[in-house]
């Protein structure tokens, strides 16, 4: 068994996603082969992203709607607030997410988690906020969560390291892994409005409700969210499961795979 079905299998899922009926196909142009069974087939329709076979790992594809969150609470009066200072670089990012105390987060964190990938990716993704392994390594998506979002990716041909920039929109943990308050989610929003602004992805997708509702300011569902393309300025979003959800709600991976695939087509375009 391969290093990466050995993950695969320690996390439940086995084997890595396939599409059917695809082995002898050749690879397209730029995508990374998996194991020895390619994911990609030969050239991708600009067909809905719902007409896409579904990888045979998945027994079951019944809807689980993650609940939607009350209507944001007012920000804190930004009189009361010390005026922010610019940011200049990405070290001078660093330096500033390591340094702020605006919010009790402060408090608790073991380290601050800033972002990790390629700063000129064409995909950028967005989480929520660190987990336990993530304050412990400074690092996001590096815990069960983030091991999960990795065989997305390189089943959809992604390299983590090349092609996509991860971040968060809360730069510390919450304790208990607590959902983020709009408190928090309001103090970490320059930085990671800076992260846009300086990757210039081509695409951004958006990994659970809180991430998606906060960029795209809607307290719509994830589920009416999801499979439409939205605009975060200048910038195409797409909305998906996030990967907690999906260790906790197998039967969702089919739709995040139709996600994916459409994240792939996308990007191909």
């Amino acid at each position: 068994m391969s290093r990466q079905q050995q993950i695969l299998a320690e996390i439940g899922i086995r084997p890595l996603w396939q599409l059917r009926s695809t082995a002898d196909a050749a690879h397209p142009p730029g995508t990374t082969p998996i194991e020895t069974a390619p994911i990609e087939a030969a050239p991708i329709a600009a067909s809905p992203a719902e007409t896409l076979p579904v990888p045979e790992f998945v027994t079951s594809t019944a809807a689980i709607e993650p609940a939607s969150i009350s209507t944001p609470a007012s920000r804190t009066d930004s009189a009361e607030q010390p005026l922010p200072l610019a940011i200049a670089n990405w070290e001078d990012l660093h330096a500033q997410v390591a340094a702020c105390q605006q919010c009790q987060l402060a408090k608790t964190r073991s380290n601050t988690v800033v972002g990790r990938g390629n700063r000129q990716a064409r995909l950028l993704i967005i989480g929520e906020a660190p987990g336990e392994q993530e304050d412990l390594q400074g690092l996001p998506f590096v815990g069960k969560a983030g091991q999960l979002l990795e065989n997305m990716l390189a089943a959809a041909g992604f390299d983590s390291a090349r092609d996509v920039y991860i971040c968060n929109l809360l730069k510390c943990r919450p304790p208990g892994n607590r959902n983020p308050a709009q408190d928090e989610i309001v103090q970490c929003q320059r930085f990671l409005q800076w992260q846009i602004e300086a990757v210039k992805p081509e695409l951004i997708v958006a990994v659970g409700r809180f991430a998606a509702q906060s960029l795209l300011q809607s307290t719509a569902s994830l589920g009416s969210l999801r499979g439409k393309q939205h605009q975060y300025g200048n910038y195409p979003v797409l909305v998906s499961f996030h990967p907690a959800y999906l260790l906790r709600s197998p039967g969702e991976k089919a739709k995040a795979w139709q996600d994916w695939c459409r994240v792939r087509q996308l990007l191909q375009k």
